[in-house]
């Protein structure tokens, strides 16, 4: 007996330590993310892009994480989990410091590197922290994964406020972020878990219409996300708002998402059907960018507005998440969470596109339909699957 509890505590401190590595890799991807896209949209609209070709580059971002999505397990098993993550490290801070040396046309393939790496590190992380979470605390650590995730979406805008969008200072405080961040995760690299084959490609792609619901959820946010952290400058600057100004704005939203990521973990651990949480959370970001137009004259009442509604819109991935991790157990998170993070892709390259699209027809008022299109979207997919499932069960009873 005295073995059994020296060896449950062995795995214990094991889980942890991996967690934290993998926990460190994710905030790689919140403050590339935080800081890189409203910092490159900015470039672009003070060199007179128009607000569809930010968003068109900015969609090369989706395009290089659909690519990268089936791709990651068979790079991790050929180099393993650890070494996959830190070469894609390496690549993704290399590449962003890239963005200030060269022309414009050279954005799209240095956006395709930069986000085909925070992808890998997305899944791997993912995976990583499923093998190691032990089953009764997985929301916690969900909750704190998100909120880590969060914390770098937050000090992303910060500092993108503080130190402004001119000169290599923005991107090379950002590479040395990054290159540090790569520190735990080598460190932990004697207890990284292995990724076992699965079988035929069908195997990841299945994983998309098993879980539709979650991976909507995380389609949605991604589009918002992706969209709204790259053309919520622009927007906000076309209402009055100055650059530092509008980045504060986008710190809320980042704290909105620290504050309440733990929160919401924790709840979706104690209800039975996490498809309602998320369908809450949807109706809550549909009324809350409905509100943003009224209420966008006030800086004040708009950062309170914005910290509530990005910490709900970002419990869809949260929540998402862990509805994927009720629905599938053991070696299956792997490729679920890729599909996952596909759907995430996807959601990349129609957001920025669909809201520049609106901005350009509609003018600053486009920003805030588009998003509303993509929430009202979304709600009407959760309902569709719950009362399907009900039509269904009444029928079996």
């Amino acid at each position: 007996m005295h073995e059994t509890i020296q060896e449950a505590e062995t795995v214990e401190r094991v889980h942890w330590r991996s967690i934290s590595a993998a926990i460190a890799s994710i905030s790689v991807v919140g403050i590339a993310i935080g800081l890189g896209i409203p910092l490159l949209s900015v470039i672009l609209e003070s060199r007179g892009y128009s607000p569809s070709m930010i968003g068109l580059n900015t969609a090369v971002a989706g395009i290089a994480s659909i690519c990268a999505a089936p791709l990651t397990t068979p790079i991790a098993m050929r180099f393993g989990v650890v070494w996959t993550m830190f070469a894609m490290i390496v690549a993704g801070a290399l590449a962003f410091v890239g963005f200030y040396f060269a022309p414009f046309w050279m954005w799209f393939p240095l956006r395709a590197v930069l986000h085909f790496a925070l992808t890998v590190l997305f899944i791997l992380s993912e995976f990583w922290i499923s093998t190691c979470a032990p089953p009764h605390r997985r929301g916690l650590v969900l909750g704190i994964y998100a909120t880590v995730l969060s914390l770098g979406f937050a000090a992303g805008p910060w500092l993108f406020s503080q130190i402004g969008s001119t000169g290599l200072m923005p991107f090379g405080i950002t590479f040395c972020l990054v290159m540090i961040a790569a520190i735990p995760v080598l460190l932990a690299r004697s207890e990284s878990p292995t990724i076992v084959s699965e079988g035929g490609k069908s195997g990841f792609f299945r994983y998309i219409w098993m879980v539709p619901t979650a991976t909507a959820a995380v389609l949605v946010f991604g589009a918002v996300e992706t969209g709204g952290f790259a053309l919520f400058p622009v927007y906000g600057q076309r209402i009055g708002y100055s650059e530092a100004d509008a980045a504060l704005l986008l710190t809320m939203i980042g704290l909105g998402n620290v504050m309440l990521q733990i929160p919401f973990g924790m709840i979706s651990d104690r209800i039975g059907d996490r498809r309602w949480l998320l369908l809450i959370c949807a109706a809550t970001g549909l009324i809350g960018t409905l509100a943003m137009p009224v209420l966008a004259g006030n800086w004040h009442v708009m950062a309170g507005l914005l910290f509530v509604w990005g910490g709900v819109v970002a419990a869809l991935y949260t929540i998402g998440l862990a509805h994927l991790g009720a629905q599938l157990s053991g070696h299956d998170l792997a490729s679920a969470n890729a599909a996952f993070i596909f759907c995430y892709g996807f959601g990349m390259i129609l957001g920025p596109q669909v809201i520049g699209i609106f901005m350009d027809i509609f003018g600053p008022n486009g920003f805030g339909w588009a998003l509303a299109l993509f929430f009202g979207g979304y709600m009407l997919i959760g309902l569709g699957r719950i009362a399907a499932k009900s039509g269904l069960s009444r029928s079996e009873a």
